[in-house]
C-alpha cells in the first residue's frame, strides 16, 4: 500500500512540475514567485516562524529595519518559489540555460585549496537556490559529494540523486555519512556541507548567529582537524539580471589553540561569521523558515 501511495504522489508531482518545466524560463520565475506569494499566505505557521525570526535580526541590527519582517518574508517566499522552479526545469531536463547563466568568482581560490593534495571540505548554508549552487559546482568547478537527508519516498529520492550524479555529483547520506566523508576527502575529493541548520547538542556547539545563541554542526571543524582538508566557504546568490553568482572564498584559516574544543568551538563560529554575513548582505535570500534557535 506504501509503494502505491509513493507511486502516486510521484505522479502527482510530475503533473504538477511538467508544465513549469517545459515554460519559458522567465515566464517559469514569475509562476515560481506568484506560487511563493501563495505559500506566504496559506504557509501561516512557517510564516509565522519567518517573521519571528527576522524580527529578532532586525532588533540584534543585523538587518536593515527599513523593510518590515513581513514584507522581507513575501520577498522570501517569492524567492523560494523561484528557486522551486529552478530545480523543477533542471529535473525535467530544461535546465542547460539555468546552469549556463551561473557565474563563478573566486575560483582561484578553489585551486590553491585543491594544490594542497588533503581534499576540500566546502561549507556553505540554505542561502540562495542551494540545491543549484551544488549542481553549478560539479558543472563548473569540481565533482562534488553533497551531504543530504534521504527523502522518505524512496521513487523521489532516486530521481532526485539520478539527477545530481547526472551533473557529477555523489551523495553522501548523513546516516553514516562521516566515515564516508573521510574517505572521500582522503582520497583528494571535495565535500560539501550544509553548516547552517539547528543541530542536537550532540553534534554541535553554541555559537552567536544573528544576536543569538544557536547550536552549529561542529564536525566541519573535527573533519578538518582529522584530514588536513582545507576548509573553503562557497555560496550562490542571484543577481539583478536572473543570473546567478557563485563565490568562493579563501580557505578558512582553523584555530591555533591547543585545546581541541576550544579550537572546534573557534573554528566553529569562524564558519558560520560567512553564513551570518551573507544573511546580512542577502537577506531575503536565507531559510528564515527554518526553526534555526531551537533546542536553546
Amino acid at each position: 500500500m506504501r509503494n502505491v501511495l509513493w507511486l502516486l504522489q510521484m505522479g502527482l508531482l510530475y503533473a504538477v512540475t511538467l508544465p513549469i518545466g517545459v515554460m519559458p524560463l522567465r515566464l517559469a520565475l514569475r509562476v515560481g514567485s506568484l506560487i511563493g506569494l501563495m505559500g506566504y499566505f496559506i504557509w501561516g505557521s512557517r510564516r509565522r516562524i519567518a517573521v519571528d525570526n527576522i524580527s529578532h535580526a532586525i532588533r540584534a541590527g543585523f538587518i536593515d529595519n527599513s523593510v518590515p519582517a513581513a514584507e522581507l518574508t513575501k520577498e522570501h517566499f517569492r524567492n523560494l518559489g523561484m528557486y522551486a522552479a529552478e530545480i523543477v526545469k533542471v529535473y525535467h531536463g530544461f535546465g542547460n540555460k539555468i546552469l549556463d547563466r551561473i557565474e563563478v568568482e573566486g575560483i582561484d581560490n578553489y585551486h590553491r585549496a585543491r594544490e594542497k593534495g588533503k581534499g576540500i571540505l566546502l561549507i556553505t548554508g540554505h542561502c540562495g537556490n542551494w540545491e543549484l549552487l551544488a549542481l553549478a559546482v560539479s558543472c563548473k568547478v569540481s565533482p562534488v559529494g553533497a551531504v543530504a537527508r534521504p527523502i522518505n519516498n524512496p521513487y523521489l529520492n532516486s530521481l532526485i540523486e539520478g539527477v545530481r550524479k547526472r551533473y557529477g555529483n555523489s551523495v553522501i547520506y548523513k546516516k553514516g555519512a562521516l566515515r564516508a566523508i573521510i574517505s572521500q576527502i582522503r582520497n583528494g575529493g571535495t565535500v560539501g556541507i550544509l553548516i547552517d541548520q539547528s543541530v542536537l547538542p550532540s553534534e554541535g556547539v553554541v555559537v552567536e548567529f544573528l544576536g543569538r545563541p544557536a547550536w552549529a554542526i561542529k564536525s566541519p571543524g573535527l573533519i578538518a582537524r582529522k584530514t588536513g582538508a582545507p576548509v573553503v566557504p562557497v555560496f550562490i546568490k542571484r543577481r539583478d539580471n536572473g543570473h546567478h553568482l557563485v563565490k568562493i572564498h579563501p580557505e578558512v584559516e582553523l584555530s591555533d589553540a591547543e585545546d581541541i574544543e576550544r579550537a572546534v568551538l573557534e573554528d566553529t563560529k569562524r564558519f558560520t561569521s560567512f553564513v551570518e554575513r551573507y544573511v546580512m548582505e542577502n537577506p531575503a535570500e536565507w531559510l528564515w523558515i527554518h526553526r534555526r534557535w531551537k533546542r536553546i
